[in-house]
């Protein structure tokens, strides 16, 4: 929202913004120059302080994160879903806080279900229908498994075929709703089996996981 806000300062006012990072401290100069209004001056330099504040924060968090996943139980889990194409560390983590023990779910039904990512069922006599996702589980989990779905629809070729086919008939929205779904579904399948997907890519897998540990100390490493 912050960098949102900043941009839109550029494109009112006609500005040739500087080479590289705007939010850098090398730029500081050049957005104490530009030629607005004194209020605006004061929102752009609080706007810049907060941001700054809170880039060291996400830092500061990224790094608890990362120390955590190469604790127990993260640890034995992050390695099987690190495989999964769009799913990094933050997902990864996100995913597996929202699930806590992959053993209260029997079945992969019953994860979707608690992501709320099943489709609703309308009942009216003697027939009954599917309707759209019911959306009353974890939000949390729902947000980091579209935007893992989004990843892999543009990189992995099975997830994109996947995802185009079910586009052609019920348009972008639904298809990737029906991936992130799908996906959760692999996810119960390696986390209750201890198994590795049968998609994966094992160059990329192996990239990843070499991304996680440059990321731990020594130690953990």
């Amino acid at each position: 929202m912050l960098r949102n806000r900043l941009q839109s300062v550029i494109h009112r006012y006609n500005l040739i913004p500087p080479v590289g990072d705007l939010y850098e401290s090398v730029n500081q100069d050049w957005w104490e120059k530009v030629p607005v209004s004194t209020v605006e001056h004061l929102r752009i330099r609080q706007d810049l302080a907060t941001l700054k504040h809170m880039e060291l924060q996400i830092i500061e968090c990224n790094s608890e994160m990362e120390r955590r996943s190469a604790l127990e139980p993260w640890r034995d889990q992050i390695i099987y879903l690190l495989q999964l194409p769009g799913i990094g560390l933050l997902i990864g983590m996100t995913i597996l806080a929202a699930i806590g023990d992959i053993r209260r779910f029997l079945a992969s039904k019953q994860l979707v279900g608690y992501a709320g990512l099943g489709a609703g069922v309308h009942f009216s006599g003697e027939t009954h229908h599917t309707g759209r996702i019911t959306k009353q589980g974890r939000k949390d989990l729902r947000w980091a498994l579209v935007e893992a779905a989004w990843v892999a629809v543009r990189w992995n070729p099975y997830w994109k075929a996947h995802f185009e086919r079910i586009a052609k008939r019920r348009g972008k929205n639904k298809a990737i709703v029906a991936v992130a779904r799908k996906l959760l579904t692999v996810i119960w399948h390696v986390l209750t089996k201890k198994v590795a997907d049968h998609q994966a890519d094992a160059e990329k897998v192996a990239y990843k996981l070499f991304r996680w540990t440059w990321k731990l100390d020594p130690s953990q490493r």
